[in-house]
């Protein structure tokens, strides 16, 4: 098994981790989502959210970028490579926003005023698990001060006091990991009303860290289903992996998050890539991938699809749009730990990626080996449609 780190814990690494015990869901699955990253910025991209009744679309549409340390060396953060990503975000995707997620305040402040340098809009999300609450909040504390400093210094800076904390914090639900609270998640060995409370009670200790150093527009990245009180929040934000057959199914599901008179802001969405995976959602890398194989392999009848990931994408942005709401990141941009095997498509790990790239090792079986990344056809989508929504909002 590959055990999760506890200085810090990535979404892939954890994925994987997950994987290879034979967890289930966490993205948007584990609390009944539907299934059927110093000087101002170099140009402004500022957009107020939209007045009610106003027909223009999100202000803002982006990615997800993780600055984690990596499973291997080759795969850890590197100033050199953040920057070649970005500028790819920037000049190539034409988005106008990324969100900073990981751990390590060092590399989240530094991708952070890299975005902000190139005019982007900065989600800042720390993600620190499996550690006492203790160094969550003071990691939060710290990530906080170095958004509030890049704010001040005239970014368009927000702050995320975290994501999802029933998976990622210890005490919310049993488990001495992340992996093993998922697994009692599954298996119904928690108490819901408990759950609910503990939940409740860090989100309002996070909310209170994050206001203590940071003055700017502040959220959580909550999953779909999660009950939060967004009275403690000026964006309220939601993890959403859900799938519909039709836009007025979105529409019903998603107009809840709007009651509260807020900005509605979409922190996370996507899908694996592979026949199928919209309806599988945040399930989707479950079962897809036998982790007790070396190399690790796709399960029978996992099929890729690049074309069924950019389909996906391109409907829920057009409900999003349609729908006014603030902001949408895509989740996400890389992922190193799931390479593209093209030439052994049983080995096409990264056919269970929520990635808009796919990563290709230049020794396909070998962590440590150099790699880069190539476009997916959802990055080529996305593109187009990002571009298109700015010269319509301009």
């Amino acid at each position: 098994m590959r055990a999760a780190r506890h200085e810090g814990i990535s979404r892939g690494r954890f994925l994987a981790g997950a994987g290879a015990v034979g967890a289930v869901a966490v993205t948007g699955g584990l609390l009944g989502t539907d299934r059927a990253g110093a000087t101002g910025p170099a140009k402004t991209r500022t957009a107020a959210p939209a007045a009610a009744g106003e027909r223009r679309g999100l202000a803002q549409r982006g990615v997800c970028y993780e600055v984690g340390d990596g499973e291997a060396h080759a795969m850890r953060w590197t100033a050199a490579r953040m920057r070649r990503d970005l500028r790819a975000i920037d000049e190539d995707l034409h988005a106008n926003a990324v969100s900073v997620f990981g751990d390590g305040v060092e590399r989240l402040a530094a991708t952070a005023q890299e975005a902000a340098e190139r005019g982007l809009h900065v989600w800042v999300q720390p993600r620190l698990g499996d550690v006492p609450e203790r160094d969550i909040l003071d990691h939060l504390a710290e990530t906080g001060r170095r958004a509030e400093r890049l704010r001040k210094q005239g970014a368009d800076v927000h702050l995320s006091v975290g994501c999802e904390f029933v998976l990622f914090v210890p005490g919310i639900v049993p488990g001495a990991d992340a992996v093993e609270r998922v697994e009692n998640i599954l298996n119904g060995n928690f108490d819901p009303e408990e759950m609910a409370r503990k939940l409740r009670a860090f989100v309002a200790k996070a909310a209170k860290t994050g206001r203590s150093v940071f003055h700017g527009p502040l959220t959580y990245g909550a999953a779909h289903d999660e009950d939060v009180d967004w009275t403690l929040f000026d964006i309220v934000s939601v993890n959403y992996y859900g799938y519909h057959r039709t836009k007025a199914a979105y529409v019903k599901e998603l107009s809840p998050h709007l009651r509260w008179g807020k900005p509605v802001a979409i922190t996370e969405c996507g899908c694996c890539t592979y026949e199928g995976a919209p309806q599988d959602g945040g399930m989707g890398w479950h079962g897809s991938v036998d982790y007790t194989k070396d190399p690790p392999e796709l399960a029978p009848g996992i099929k890729r699809s690049e074309r069924t990931q950019a389909a996906y994408l391109l409907d829920v942005f057009d409900v999003f749009e349609s729908m006014n709401l603030y902001a949408a990141l895509v989740y996400d941009f890389v992922s190193p730990e799931s390479p593209h095997r093209a030439d052994e498509p049983r080995y096409d790990i990264d056919a269970t990626s929520y990635s808009i790239v796919k990563t290709i090792r230049e020794r396909p079986e070998d962590p440590e080996s150099p790699w880069h990344w190539e476009p997916k056809e959802s990055f080529h989508a996305l593109s187009r449609h990002f571009e298109r929504a700015a010269r319509r909002g301009r």
